[in-house]
């Protein structure tokens, strides 16, 4: 059984970040914050070039991503 986890990419005094955090957080999902900034080693690994950036995986394989505060997007991607 493999498990699906969801990374955000994120900074400090970034209001789109915010709305995201804020969307995922009310849909009860549970993810795991990056800010690129303070670990520019996994924005390369995972080539994040602007934030929010919030990506779905797969055990080690990215399914999805969604740049921006986008809910439609948001939805299709939580409902992988």
């Amino acid at each position: 059984m493999s498990t699906k986890r969801i990374i955000k990419f994120e900074k400090d005094d970034c209001n789109p970040c915010n709305m995201v955090s804020e969307y995922l957080d009310r849909k009860g999902v549970v993810y795991e914050t990056i800010n690129p900034f303070n670990q520019p080693e996994l924005a390369m690994q995972f080539r994040v070039r602007s934030v929010p950036t919030v990506i779905l995986m797969e055990q080690e394989q990215e399914l999805q991503r969604v740049i921006g505060f986008k809910p439609e997007e948001l939805s299709a991607l939580l409902a992988s």
